[in-house]
């Protein structure tokens, strides 16, 4: 293809001449008054001057070529973790290593394109020798080679570490898709030294008051055959159990499980505990500090009943089988020294009944706001029941009964009910139910349907609705304890009757955050190398989101110490990086205010400390060799670090490229041809003009 380019471009420049020669024969071949040179002078511009013409009007290409070298880029990482400068080998010298590591760096960078990086839970450019890194990220270097090196001459990788990476993954993982030689430097001792640590604690969380709950430690020990240690618990500085741990091998590990009880609410701090040994080589990692959250979910169910019933019994003895749930019996007269607003969800049982004897206390229960459930039997009233609510209309007809069975309603999606359990409630005996036409609110879910004898009807027994967040159960029958007495005949362990109340009691109870203020961290707790994020939101009266005041935090510190920021808008809600904080637990207060009305918001979290980087302090020198021998590389003690550069020089792949840039640009678009053409006539013009041709 390219000697066709070739050839017709010739061709042409060819035909172009031809035209040039013979307009220029035409318009001089009969003119005998001007001079010889003069005469061939004319000549030649003119066929300059139209072959030059010619040639463009078919835009030929021109082929330009550069070229581009490009230095082999030599890149220096450095672990700037916390280990590294912790535990360091016998006889090595920290200040010749930093100054060696120095003097690499300039002896590569006469011949290479030298970067430097240091790397721990983060990697950032240049030497840092301050070893702070709360972790050692390896696979986050070669990743960061990669997303900046790519198509990129990288010559080689030096790479100084102990080879204890605890973050990201291993990076013997990631140097397969790097196509250089890594020469590691072995950083660390990689002789066991003596040492008992926590390596690990496994615990929820979340807890609820009064809960027992078990924590699993793990102990490892080094280089410690026959010693003991003290294992202690202390919660917020107060010991809470202690164990002898007898250790029985130079590496010992064991799993050690310890239950606590959660005997206060909020967030209480928990500090794991070794003795110390003697001639230990380090003791940062004998404790470990965790928090939990203890949340006191008991919800308060009030039964209230105008006189004894079976199903009460029922009721109650369901409740109480989830110690997360407090049941309170109220009959009779002892109903108007209730408080239903200290209550969390209030039953109803045949109230109001047909003596109306407890009407003040149904008003307070209406004020109170509460989630209801109704329980409808033979001493309802349902005059009064109608009145005292509007999502449904009970028309009946002197105080009659009838008995209905249930029949499972497809489509109720609030909690699940168990196929067997489904089974089982269809051949359970019938319910007592007032007797009359029943008139619901679309909007409610039906779990149960009616059906009266053999004949399934669309009238619901057991459902429920939602009017503005507040949850209304609704049982239209009485006879619980005809349930409980069916379920022996079943080959079932556990009661569906049971469960049914009891999933019934914690749909209703669990409460709907209607609140127009709302101010949350984005989980509870979070390590202290991870920046805290908070995310607001703040509704009008139409519960619609806006962003248009101003919101404000402050974040309180174990100590007592107050941080103050001030929140970001995003599209329609607010956001809040506050950076990395200490270890310990924290709470904050929002506020903000809206149409003359404040409003705050409070909260908690806790940072748990990072102790990764003295949970392994041999060095793993075995794996920068198989990083090394691996990528063609090899292993230098620090002692030879400077010999890396000779290393590298020997190398003969590592070498200069010379990229060639091939381009083709149209004649046409080189400006400077028309002056040429523009001079080559008007010299003709001139010359003419001044021997009287013109």
């Amino acid at each position: 293809m390219n000697s066709f380019f070739a050839g017709t471009s010739i061709l042409y420049f060819l035909c172009c001449l031809a035209l040039g020669i013979l307009y220029a024969w035409l318009l001089y071949r009969g003119n005998k008054n001007l001079d010889r040179k003069l005469h061939y002078g004319l000549t030649a511009l003119r066929v300059l001057a139209v072959t030059a013409i010619a040639w463009l009007l078919f835009s030929p290409l021109i082929k330009t070529l550069t070229y581009t070298l490009d230095k082999p880029v030599i890149i220096i990482g450095q672990d700037n973790s916390l280990s590294v400068g912790q535990v360091k080998a016998q006889g090595f010298d920290q200040i010749l290593f930093e100054r060696n590591l120095k003097i690499l760096q300039d002896k590569l960078s006469d011949k290479y394109e030298v970067k430097t990086y240091n790397f721990g839970d983060s990697v950032a450019e240049g030497f840092n020798f301050g070893y702070q890194g709360k972790l050692t990220n390896g696979a986050a270097f070669f990743q960061k080679i990669r997303d900046e090196y790519t198509n990129r001459n990288v010559g080689a990788i030096v790479l100084a570490t102990d080879g204890i990476f605890n973050g990201g993954g291993n990076p013997l993982y990631s140097i397969n898709q790097i196509n250089a030689p890594v020469y590691t430097v072995a950083l660390g001792d990689s002789v066991p030294k003596r040492d008992v640590l926590i390596s690990n604690v496994n615990y929820n969380n979340m807890v609820y008051l009064d809960d027992d709950f078990t924590i699993e430690v793990q102990v490892q020990a080094f280089q410690s055959d026959g010693e003991q240690t003290a294992l202690t618990v202390s919660a917020n500085g107060t010991k809470v159990a202690q164990q002898t741990v007898a250790i029985n091998a130079n590496a010992f590990v064991k799993t050690i499980p310890v239950k606590l009880h959660a005997g206060k609410t909020g967030v209480q701090q928990y500090t794991v505990q070794l003795g110390k040994l003697q001639n230990e080589i380090t003791t940062r990692n004998n404790a470990y500090t965790f928090y939990v959250e203890v949340i006191d979910g008991r919800q308060k169910v009030l039964l209230a009943a105008a006189g004894p019933h079976p199903d009460l019994g029922i009721l109650k003895d369901a409740i109480a089988m989830n110690k997360h749930y407090e049941a309170k019996l109220v009959l009779a007269d002892d109903l108007s020294a209730v408080e239903p607003s200290k209550f969390d969800l209030i039953v109803l049982y045949q109230l109001p009944d047909a003596q109306q004897t407890s009407a003040p206390f149904l008003q307070k229960v209406i004020a109170a706001k509460k989630p209801l459930w109704y329980i409808l039997g033979a001493q309802s009233n349902p005059n009064a029941f109608n009145q005292i609510q509007n999502q449904v209309n009970l028309s009946s007809a002197n105080g009659s009964t009838q008995e209905v069975y249930a029949d499972i309603s497809n489509g109720f999606t609030s909690f699940n009910i168990a196929e067997e359990d489904k089974k089982q409630f269809t051949s359970f005996d019938p319910l007592i139910c007032p007797f009359g036409r029943l008139t619901v609110n679309a909007s409610v879910a039906a779990i149960f349907n009616q059906r009266v004898g053999k004949v399934s009807t669309q009238q619901p027994l057991m459902f429920f609705a939602n009017e503005n967040g507040l949850k209304t159960g609704y049982l239209m029958g009485e006879g619980l304890w005809r349930w409980k007495l069916s379920e022996p005949e079943s080959q079932n362990e556990q009661s569906a009757v049971n469960d049914l109340i009891s999933k019934t009691i914690q749909y209703l109870s669990v409460k709907d955050d209607r609140r127009r203020f709302k101010v949350f961290t984005s989980k509870p707790a979070y390590d202290e190398n991870e920046s805290i994020q908070f995310n607001g939101t703040l509704y009008n009266e139409s519960y619609q989101p806006v962003n248009e005041p101003e919101v404000n935090l402050q974040v309180k510190n174990g100590a007592g110490k107050v941080f103050n920021y001030v929140f970001s808008k995003t599209e329609n809600a607010y956001q809040l990086d506050a950076g990395i904080m200490p270890a310990g637990s924290y709470s904050y207060v929002a506020s903000t205010s809206m149409g003359g009305q404040k409003f705050t918001a409070t909260g908690s979290f806790y940072v748990n400390a990072l102790i990764a980087e003295f949970q392994q302090t041999t060095a793993n020198h075995q794996l920068l060799n198989t990083i090394a021998r691996q990528t063609n590389g090899k292993l230098f003690m620090p002692a030879d670090l400077i010999k890396i550069a000779d290393e590298i020089l020997r190398n003969d792949n590592i070498k200069t490229i010379s990229y060639e840039d091939r381009k083709y640009n149209e004649l046409i678009n080189m400006k400077w041809l028309f002056a040429v053409i523009m001079l080559l006539l008007s010299m003709e013009w001139f010359l003419r003009k001044r021997n009287g041709e013109l």
